[in-house]
């Protein structure tokens, strides 16, 4: 059973049975089908149904003679707006027919690594002969494992400094990666002053009044992450099959933004915009393709 059922409502699934009515029910009562022809062969394709705006179950599997051959699952939460515009590299998983996408994004500091949503879109656009445009994605996030902190206090001077900071360093990241030795100096001074700033405050404060933004890899899977960020929209949907509540909020993680869904049971604390979301989440990704 996959982990992140419950994070789109299905949190009292208790055995297998359960599960293959709920997959059978999303097969033959789908809301959209999406299908690619291999050659000869059979098409492959999607089914998915929605148990709320922009969440639900997506089937993979092959189809025959309009027969569909179930082959897996996964819940999925559609992000919404622009995450990043940076350069997308897609690469197909080895166990089953499905895709990782990984960009490099400077505000983070780390390769992002995320489950293709458009699975079948991409495969299309890959093989056409038509001239592709720019892309973009929009990246969201399910977790089954979360918290709300408190924000940190701030003035209106010391956000635009912060802002200004992470614009500089973005910059600094992307001329020491072309190899500039300068900025590769720049990087390492300031990591060094950081470093020491930190440890003189952290003998009398908490952790999460000096870091108030983290985004960094979790465990073992490498679309798996631990974040931290300032809520900035909050939604509440409901799962129509179970009529479990889950909250969307829209949060900024190291001046990224994109969209996290969260089973409301899962959650610790009232999230409210302008405090802060801590936990562990599954980052999925869409990407969007512009025509030339």
């Amino acid at each position: 059973m996959h982990r992140y059922l419950r994070a789109i409502g299905f949190s009292e699934l208790s055995d297998k049975d359960e599960l293959k009515k709920i997959l059978e029910d999303s097969v033959e009562h789908n809301d959209e089908e999406d299908l690619i022809q291999y050659g000869k062969g059979p098409s492959y394709g999607e089914l998915r149904r929605e148990y709320a705006d922009g969440i639900g179950i997506c089937s993979r599997g092959e189809v025959k003679k309009e027969y569909f051959e179930f082959e897996y699952y996964y819940p999925y939460f559609e992000g919404t707006g622009i995450t990043t515009r940076e350069e997308i590299y897609v690469e197909r998983q080895a166990e089953k027919e499905s895709y990782l996408g990984a960009c490099d994004d400077n505000r983070v500091g780390v390769t992002i690594i995320f489950y293709l949503q458009n699975m079948i879109e991409y495969l299309k656009e890959a093989g056409s002969k038509d001239k592709r445009g720019k892309t973009s994605l929009t990246l969201s996030a399910l977790s089954v494992d979360g918290r709300i902190l408190l924000s940190v206090s701030k003035d209106k001077e010391k956000s635009r400094h912060d802002k200004e900071e992470y614009r500089n360093r973005s910059r600094l990241i992307e001329k020491a990666k072309r190899g500039d030795e300068e900025a590769m100096e720049s990087l390492t001074l300031s990591d060094m002053d950081l470093y020491s700033r930190i440890s003189r405050r952290i003998m009398d404060e908490d952790v999460f009044s000096i870091v108030d933004t983290y985004f960094m890899p979790y465990g073992m899977e490498c679309d798996k992450y631990s974040v931290m960020g300032e809520i900035l929209t909050l939604e509440e949907r409901k799962n129509s099959c179970t009529g479990e509540v889950l909250y969307i909020m829209g949060i900024n993680c190291n001046e990224m933004i994109f969209d996290v869904c969260i089973n409301k049971k899962d959650l610790l604390g009232e999230p409210l915009p302008g405090r802060r979301f801590k936990g562990t989440v599954w980052l999925q990704g869409k990407i969007n393709f512009e025509k030339a």
